[in-house]
């Protein structure tokens, strides 16, 4: 977990709104003790471009290539959470998480969708496709200010325009 980019404590970081083509958006239950949902997110490593992170992300946690989706829009700024003292990794030199959000389409089938593909001990234990808005209701209180405007930022992409 030390690997990735940092910058003033911040883990540059990517967050990946996956839509499918009704509107609904991915939404996933964490695989650790916390059993939190969220968005798939990670970390830029060293020399990695953000659109490459997500798409390495995408893959890692979701299954999905780069084939399987299409970009529709990224965040025009970064937004940045710190996380609370007992979320801090003891190996991570860090405060909280910066981070660039994507929205994309998923252009595959649903059954493209594979939480174990590229990993043993998968990011996510569930998933499923909720409206826009919904992941507010759900996401851990120290995260939900971002949410909320990273998600004000990308919903004129969706015909949200008052989400």
């Amino acid at each position: 977990m030390k690997d990735g980019v940092y910058e003033n404590g911040y883990r540059l970081n990517v967050c990946i709104v996956l839509c499918n083509r009704t509107g609904h958006v991915f939404f996933a239950q964490r695989n650790d003790a916390s059993r939190g949902w969220q968005f798939p997110q990670g970390g830029i490593q060293h020399g990695e471009s953000t659109q490459q992170a997500m798409f390495r992300e995408l893959q890692e946690e979701v299954g999905l290539k780069r084939h399987h989706v299409r970009v529709i829009a990224r965040t025009a700024r970064w937004f940045r959470y710190r996380l609370p003292s007992n979320r801090i990794p003891p190996d991570m030199p860090v405060v909280g998480q910066k981070q660039q959000w994507f929205l994309v389409q998923m252009t595959a089938p649903d059954h493209m969708i594979d939480l174990r593909a590229e990993q043993d001990d998968a990011e996510f234990r569930y998933w499923e496709w909720v409206d826009f808005k919904e992941p507010l209701r759900r996401i851990v209180r120290f995260k939900r200010r971002v949410y909320r405007d990273a998600l004000e930022s990308l919903a004129p992409y969706m015909g949200l325009e008052d989400a």
